[in-house]
């Protein structure tokens, strides 16, 4: 079984920074609200949801072009923003 050790207490913060090159452009932006079915409120009172979070990083998952250039532009690998949807899921199934 893979453990996300290496990621500790960092998964927070790479959906957050994620989230932050998300909202740079405002298709991508409009994009991630249409297919999440978020609003703008909720988007905003769920920072702290880790259900959440793993969306917007599932979002870039599975749009392989933009889970790339998200890494990049946050000075990450592509694998560790996976690997940060699949803790942050994991968390939000015990809270």
């Amino acid at each position: 079984m893979e453990t996300n050790h290496n990621l500790g207490g960092d998964a927070e913060i790479i959906a957050l920074q994620a989230l932050g090159w998300i909202l740079q452009d405002e298709d991508r932006a409009q994009r991630l609200l249409a297919l999440t079915g978020l609003d703008p409120r909720e988007l905003r009172s769920g920072l702290e949801d880790p259900t959440m979070l793993s969306a917007l990083l599932g979002f870039l998952a599975n749009h392989e072009p933009d889970l790339i250039a998200c890494a990049e532009a946050i000075g990450i690998e592509p694998e560790k923003l996976a690997r940060a949807a699949q803790q942050l899921n994991h968390t939000g199934d015990f809270s």
